[in-house]
């Protein structure tokens, strides 16, 4: 009996269907029933960050993976008993997306200079062929925003899209960061 293959399709989006693949326990499929892809650290000071993705139209994206990678509180990548990697879903109520970590250290940019604290995000979603690249830099780091190498390259008018909001939720830090894939609020995207 002969086996015959169907050819390679073009380039596709991720499509609705983004949850089963990456994060099959939240899309209800009981292989990975107890996923905690959200929570990089349990021990430390903690903080979380979360937000919602929003398209062009300021419509709520649902379905939508946000991956998080940053250093450890000391600004090291690959640190013993420090992941630094996460993956979280956009479902759930109000489609917010978070995760629970440490802030991360500030990090040496390729000439040493140094970065202010930041993690990176990346957007999977229906409609994009390959995933956004952004960074979510913390308010609070003002003179390390300042002299940043990365955000010193971006149009000042446009800082905000990529600096979080800070409050307080039952004492622990929350960082609040939404993602506009398009508009006039539209994050800022590197190509990297």
């Amino acid at each position: 009996m002969s086996v015959s293959y169907l050819p390679e399709t073009p380039s596709q989006t991720a499509g609705p269907y983004v949850h089963i693949g990456t994060v099959p326990g939240f899309a209800g499929l009981a292989v990975r029933g107890d996923e905690r892809l959200h929570i990089l650290a349990e021990k430390g000071d903690l903080i979380r960050i979360e937000g919602v993705i929003y398209d062009g139209t300021g419509a709520v994206v649902p379905d939508g993976i946000i991956e998080l990678w940053q250093a450890d509180a000391h600004g090291h990548y690959n640190a013993p008993n420090f992941q630094g990697w996460g993956r979280a879903p956009t479902g759930g109520p109000g489609a917010v997306w978070s995760f629970q970590t440490v802030k991360p250290g500030a990090t040496p940019w390729r000439d040493g200079r140094p970065q202010a604290p930041h993690v990176s995000l990346l957007i999977f979603a229906r409609g994009i062929n390959i995933h956004l690249h952004t960074r979510m830099y913390f308010p609070d780091d003002i003179a390390a925003l300042a002299s940043d190498p990365i955000l010193s390259m971006v149009d000042p008018a446009r800082h905000q899209t990529l600096i979080a909001h800070h409050r307080f939720v039952d004492e622990v830090p929350v960082y609040r960061f939404d993602i506009h894939l398009q508009g006039e609020r539209e994050t800022v995207f590197f190509d990297c």
